[in-house]
C-alpha cells in the first residue's frame, strides 16, 4: 500500500515540474501542451490516492477532471487556431 503513495507522490512532483514549462513556455501551445500533462498527471495521482484510500470519490473526480481537461485542450487549440 506504501507503493500506492509513493506513486501518488511521484506524480504529484512530475506536475510540480511542469509549472516551470507552463510559465516560461516560449509559446502559448507550450503551456498548453503543460497544463494538459499536469492535468493528466494529477488525475492519474488521485486514481493512486483513491485505491490506496478505498474511496471512489476521488475516482469520480479524476474521471471528471481528465474530460474537462479534455474539453479544455480542444477549446483553447480552437481559439489559438483562430477557427473560435
Amino acid at each position: 500500500m506504501v507503493e500506492l503513495v509513493i506513486g501518488a507522490a511521484f506524480f504529484g512532483l512530475l506536475a510540480l515540474s511542469l509549472v516551470y514549462r507552463i510559465a516560461k513556455g516560449p509559446t502559448s501551445g507550450d503551456r498548453m501542451m503543460a497544463v494538459d500533462a499536469c492535468d493528466n498527471l494529477l488525475c492519474c495521482a488521485m486514481i493512486l490516492f483513491s485505491m490506496y484510500t478505498h474511496r471512489g470519490i476521488y475516482l469520480d473526480i479524476s474521471i471528471i477532471g481528465a474530460v474537462l481537461g479534455i474539453i479544455d485542450t480542444m477549446l483553447v487549440g480552437r481559439y489559438l487556431e483562430g477557427s473560435l
